[in-house]
Order: C-alpha cells, then sequence, then structure tokens
C-alpha cells in the first residue's frame, strides 16, 4: 500500500507566548476533546448513541488554535466531525452528549445527533452533513456582517474533501470579489471519507489554490498547538483589519477512522502510528513542562477535573428524556396561522 505523504510545515514555535493560566485553559480544552470523543466511542459501542459517529482524535489543536484567536461575536461553522469545535466554543459538554443520545435537553432538542450541533448563543452554527455545503453559508453570513456594519468575522472549518467540491470554488470566488470577512480553516487530514489526497487533488499543497482567486494564503502545522495560534492570530487579524478573506490550511492527521463504521481499509496501520508519535496533546505538555508552566500535580489536576466533567456529561445525557411523539412535528411545519 502506497503511503500518503504531505510536506509538512516546519514546527516554529519553540516557545509559548501565553501566560499560565490560558496555557493551562487550553491544555485542558485539548484534554477534554480527546477524552470525550474517546467516551463518545465507548458509547456508541453500547449502542447509546447511534446513527454516524466522527471523531475528531488527533486534531485536537486545529479547533482550540483557531478558536482561541476568535471573539464571542464571531460566527463558527463547521463539518459534521465538530465536537471538538463546540467544545473549544464553550458549549456545554453534557448538552453535546445528551445531543449525541438523541435527548431534548442536548444543544439540538436531540434531533441533530453528532453531525449537527447547534448554539445560537455561542454563535455556533455547528455541524453540516453536506460536504462542503456550509462554505457559501459562511460566505453569506460574513456578507451579512459587512452590510450590517458589524465587526465580527466567520470562522468557516472544512476539510480537504470539502476542498475537492464546487462549492469550495464558487465561495472562494464570491468571497473574494465582494471582499467579506470570512475565514477559510481547512483541516487537511489526508483522506477525506477514505480516498487518500493525492487521488482526490491535483495539487496537494491546498493553500496554493486561494491564489486563484486573490485569497491571501498560509498553511501550518495544525499537529503543533503553538504554531496554529500564531498562524490564526495573525490570519484572524488581516480579515479584521481588511476585511477580506484568508484561506488557513492546518495539516493534520486523525488517528481513528472516518467514522464508527468505517473498516478503515485505505490506509497503512503503521502509517498511523507514525503520525501518533506528533500527538499535539503531549507534545504541548512536555512544552509546557520544559517552558516550567506547568507541573506534574497540575497536570493530575487537569486530568482529574477533565474526568470529572465527562462523567457528569454522561450522567446528564443518561437522566435526559424523549422528545414527546405528540411533538414530531414540531419545527417541521410552520405553526403560523394562514389567512
Amino acid at each position: 500500500m502506497n503511503k500518503t505523504k504531505i510536506l509538512m510545515p516546519k514546527t516554529k514555535s519553540k516557545k509559548i507566548d501565553l501566560d499560565a493560566k490560558k496555557a493551562h485553559h487550553l491544555f485542558y480544552q485539548m484534554l477534554l476533546i480527546r477524552k470525550f470523543e474517546d467516551k463518545a466511542a465507548e458509547e456508541y459501542t453500547k449502542a447509546k448513541i447511534r446513527g454516524f459517529l466522527h471523531l475528531y482524535i488527533g486534531e485536537e489543536a486545529v479547533a482550540v488554535g483557531v478558536i482561541q484567536s476568535l471573539t464571542d461575536e464571531d460566527n463558527i461553522l463547521c463539518t459534521y466531525r465538530e465536537h471538538g469545535h463546540a467544545l473549544a466554543r464553550g458549549l456545554d459538554a453534557g448538552a453535546i452528549m445528551a445531543e449525541m443520545y438523541g435527548k431534548q435537553e442536548g444543544c439540538s432538542r436531540g434531533r441533530g445527533g453528532s453531525m449537527h450541533l447547534f448554539d445560537k448563543s455561542k454563535n455556533f452554527f455547528g455541524g453540516n452533513a453536506i460536504v462542503a455545503g456550509h462554505l457559501p453559508m459562511s460566505v453569506g453570513m460574513a456578507l451579512a456582517s459587512k452590510k450590517q456594519k458589524k465587526n465580527n468575522i466567520t470562522c468557516c472549518f472544512f476539510g480537504e474533501g470539502a476542498a475537492a467540491e464546487g462549492e469550495f470554488h464558487e465561495a472562494m470566488n464570491l468571497a473574494a470579489l465582494w471582499k467579506v470577512p470570512v475565514l477559510f480553516v481547512c483541516e487537511n487530514n489526508l483522506y477525506a471519507m477514505g480516498t487518500a489526497i493525492r487521488y482526490t487533488h491535483s495539487m496537494q499543497e491546498l493553500e496554493k489554490k486561494g491564489a486563484g482567486y486573490g485569497v491571501e494564503s498560509s498553511a501550518v502545522n495544525g499537529m503543533n498547538l503553538m504554531d496554529v495560534i500564531n498562524a490564526a492570530n495573525e490570519a484572524v487579524q488581516k480579515v479584521r483589519d481588511n476585511g477580506k478573506p484568508y484561506l488557513l490550511v492546518c495539516n493534520t492527521y486523525r488517528f481513528r477512522a472516518h467514522s464508527m463504521f468505517d473498516a478503515e481499509l485505505y490506509r497503512d496501520k503503521k502509517e498511523v502510528e507514525e503520525w501518533k508519535k506528533r500527538d499535539p496533546i503531549p507534545e504541548f505538555q512536555e512544552l509546557l513542562l520544559k517552558q516550567k508552566m506547568i507541573t506534574e500535580k497540575e497536570i493530575k489536576e487537569i486530568e482529574k477535573q477533565v474526568d470529572t466533567e465527562i462523567q457528569k456529561a454522561i450522567d446528564f445525557a443518561e437522566a435526559g428524556t424523549w422528545e414527546p411523539i405528540e411533538q414530531l412535528t414540531k419545527f417541521v411545519y410552520s405553526e403560523k396561522e394562514t389567512k
């Protein structure tokens, strides 16, 4: 089996330009995402979670690194692999788990499930099941913000599979033409659903696609949190300053299969193990220890805090209620009377 290769930008960050409190919070967020996803996989095997389930394990540095650069007023749209983004945005872990359980206490009242997390109070317009379907939506949101003279931006996460779709090119073209404040973040994990990037993109350095539309672009090592933070901060600032779109490509890797249904026959297990050596969580932990910004005791305390949060999420989901059958058509048909 041929291995998929990519020219990974070299890690630049050797020093943490963060205060200890924020560094600890970012470490907590990545660990929360990892353990939440591990628990979600476990609950799926128990049939507590049904339908499709796409895990974010391995890609934590991208969501955490990019979202920390955004304000509460900024809009966020994601793919159906969006649990990590939701947690990084601050959605309650219990509300997310309840949603995946199908309980009405979930963030989408149990109607969206794993692929359709949503929380208007967080400006999190969440998961979209149609590949690349949310890219034009992000352009529309950014255009609305521009017309309303708001000082926010729209951040759109998508995978390299979406970058092979027509909507990607349409969205990039319109965003550039209309000069709207949208940050396109491509999470390039090399395999889309199960087809290696070398079979789907004639130009595998995806950041070069932006030049065709006059969109400033860059690529970053998506397995290194500090690199992502630095690249995201710079990209976001440029979008805010000039009101124009920007394409940030984060080269990353998912450690698990595409979904829980995926037999994962398309990539070599040795390749996966090699990528696990670049795990962003222990890498950031080691950097924190080296810079004396965290102690072993504090790491254990954060791990305990995360475990407690995960258990609370499970308990909340288990105690949740099913939506009554009488409400089956609620939100489906308009309840407004017509004359």
